[in-house]
């Protein structure tokens, strides 16, 4: 896509300092652009890189002032950060405006969707199947029988959601995500061998989440694992049968959730977090990475460790960690000393 700084001021509400004419194609940061590409200038620490930036149009706070000679064309606006977010947004959405249904895919007769649905070549949409307003469907995607997917809903490329499942308006199911599969059920017999429990619940999303790419989301064995509205996930987070996780928790890549585990509402949760199964964590929790958590948490709690401390806790404790082979040996030389002296 091609735009002039004609066109870019007249979405940002901007003014035009330089050539109206140039284009631009790409986007860059300040000091890697080239020529063709668009930046912007918000932050003090980089004004250096306009006088030098090849880039042929900057974004650049109104109130901007040259010091020297500059080769790009300025776009001059309220708050260049807000107005370069806003441009993303708005290069995203152009971007991904895509329509109609590609050949080949599978549609069951049963299935219902609006006209304005993009569904990718090679995808499936099984018996039953209901989507909302204005989805987005890449290739290889597999949506299975009784599927509901809301308005607006993007599915990428090779995401596949199992049956029964219930997506809400607004998510985003990133490629490769697995939505609904089996829960890791088994029970030993007499012999030591593992018999199936048939996992009969379903997987139910609601509105605006956001599930990272690889991450997977286990169907429950009775009932519902659910995720509640603006639930941000990072990739390749495991998140098990019965799980609930509260409105707008975000979770970092490597997360793993055990069964039937509760999280509360607007919890930080960071990379390579443990959750034991059928713990209660409450609202507005921060797990600091690597973290594992065995016991229920509190609300408002700060933790860390394996298994986790109150955060102050373990920071006043990993001094000591640090200085073990020194108290150790301290207290060696002591014991010899006072043995020396009986």
């Amino acid at each position: 896509m091609i735009f002039t700084a004609t066109q870019i001021a007249g979405i940002l509400n901007g003014v035009v300092d330089g050539d109206e004419t140039v284009e631009v194609s790409k986007l860059a940061k300040i000091e890697e652009g080239t020529k063709g590409s668009l930046t912007f200038l918000s932050n003090p620490k980089y004004t250096p890189y306009i006088y030098k930036t090849e880039a042929s149009i900057t974004i650049v706070d109104k109130d901007f002032e040259v010091e020297s000679e500059i080769t790009t064309t300025l776009i001059r606006v309220e708050n260049a950060y807000k107005a370069f977010s806003q441009l993303l947004e708005y290069y995203n959405k152009v971007k991904m405006n895509k329509h109609g249904i590609e050949q080949p895919s599978f549609i069951s007769e049963s299935a219902s969707y609006k006209d304005d649905i993009y569904l990718g070549a090679f995808s499936y949409l099984g018996d039953n199947v209901t989507i909302g307003d204005n989805a987005k469907i890449y290739p290889n995607v597999y949506i299975g029988d009784n599927v509901t997917l809301g308005d607006n809903v993007v599915v990428f490329a090779g995401a596949k959601i199992y049956s029964e499942t219930i997506i809400g308006n607004g998510c985003v199911i990133h490629s490769g995500a697995i939505v609904g599969a089996d829960g890791f059920g088994f029970t030993p017999n007499e012999k030591g061998e593992y018999t199936k429990v048939p996992q009969t619940g379903n997987v139910i999303i609601e509105d605006n989440v956001d599930v990272g790419a690889g991450t997977t989301i286990d169907r429950a064995t009775l009932g519902s694992t659910v995720i509640r509205k603006g639930v941000k996930l990072d990739n390749q987070i495991q998140i098990a049968h019965n799980v609930e996780i509260g409105a707008h928790t975000a979770i970092a890549a490597q997360t793993g959730i055990a069964g039937s585990t509760k999280i509360g509402k607007h919890c930080l949760i960071g990379g390579q977090v443990g959750i034991a199964g059928h713990l209660i964590i409450g609202n507005q929790v921060k797990i600091q990475a690597q973290s594992g958590i065995g016991r229920n948490i509190k609300d408002k709690e700060t933790i860390q460790g394996s298994p986790a401390l109150g955060y102050s806790d373990y920071n006043k404790s990993y001094v000591h960690f640090k200085n073990l082979p020194k108290i150790v040996d301290t207290v060696y030389k002591l014991e010899k000393k006072i043995n020396s002296n009986e």
